[in-house]
């Protein structure tokens, strides 16, 4: 008994590539992706309900670490001021944490749709940075978990003189913390940016390092006005890291310029206020052949006149 194989025809992402997917089908493949990114969301946020206890936990801990936020008792204070807040903070809780889950379920959902329409070395440098960013977002995460103790200790101390005592909003002191988490971890992505310059032939490595002062400056600035606490401290860390980050992002820019071989132009080596030197001498030129005779030009041949026009009666005036 014999059977027959049937053909499998080119799936949606070879279409995609090769063009031949039409407008509906392209809506339709969106409509699919975003309704499966949906799902994972949707079952990220079930186990972030689970671990909305322990991540609470987790970023009161910078605050209950001082000895100023302890009752006598030895509990750590933190009020609420509405009867929903606390509520509606561990379903925001959980709404981060299910994205952190499902997010390479979503990711990959949003690179399958955008993958067709990239060409191969656009798809290698997305994976290469792709493959950076998310240490680097937690690079920035991490460090802003440990600047947050140091800034409320410093905060605490300024404004807790004499018998004030500071009893922490639970619902605005979580969201100074994962503002300032957020904040770090989009500050790391920097050197990405410096990266692409580099990759996209925008800028090299040398003229980089040569914006090294202009680019501390500016560091120093960006975390004075972006950074929430006015405590040195904070500002300082972000500064000096990105600092850190820049220049390996620029030692990585002069490895890809001597692996692509920039820099060994002609007029590499010459400022952009140097005028060229020109090679004034003359290439010999050899001489023609010689010319015997020339081949007589004919006559032109008698060009007949034209037949005389017939007038009727009517062309009389």
């Amino acid at each position: 008994m014999a059977f027959a194989l049937k053909k499998r025809g080119p799936s949606t992402f070879e279409r995609a590539a090769d063009g031949s997917m039409t407008l509906m089908e392209h809506v339709r493949e969106l409509r699919n992706r975003l309704f499966r990114a949906s799902l994972a969301i949707v079952v990220g946020f079930g186990f972030g309900l689970w671990l909305s206890g322990p991540v609470l936990h987790l970023l009161q801990k910078p605050y209950c670490d001082l000895p100023k936020s302890r009752l006598p008792d030895g509990t750590c204070n933190f009020v609420q001021l509405g009867p929903a807040d606390l509520f509606l903070l561990q379903m925001k809780v959980a709404l981060w944490v299910g994205l952190i889950v499902a997010a390479p379920i979503w990711l990959y959902q949003l690179w399958a749709f955008i993958a067709p329409g990239l060409h191969r070395h656009e798809r290698r440098y997305a994976y290469f940075f792709t493959a950076l960013a998310a240490p680097l977002f937690a690079g920035g995460a991490v460090l802003a978990y440990f600047v947050t103790s140091k800034g409320l200790e410093f905060l605490l101390n300024v404004s807790g003189g004499g018998d004030i005592h500071t009893t922490l909003d639970i619902t605005r002191y979580i969201s100074f913390v994962t503002n300032l988490i957020l904040l770090f971890g989009v500050a790391f992505e920097f050197p990405l940016i410096v990266l692409m310059l580099n990759f996209v032939g925008l800028a090299s490595a040398k003229r980089l390092f040569g914006w090294w002062r202009v680019a501390i400056f500016v560091f120093f600035a960006f975390s004075a006005v972006v950074t929430p606490t006015p405590d040195p401290f904070g500002m300082t860390a972000l500064a000096i890291c990105l600092s850190a980050l820049y220049f390996g992002a620029v030692a990585v820019a002069f490895f890809n310029d001597k692996r692509r071989g920039r820099g060994r132009e002609i007029y590499a080596d010459l400022s952009d206020d140097e005028v060229s030197p020109l090679d004034l001498t003359p290439e010999p030129v050899e001489a023609g052949q010689r010319v015997d005779s020339v081949a007589p030009i004919g006559r032109p041949e008698p060009v007949a006149a034209p037949a005389p026009i017939e007038r009727r009666y009517d062309d009389m005036t």
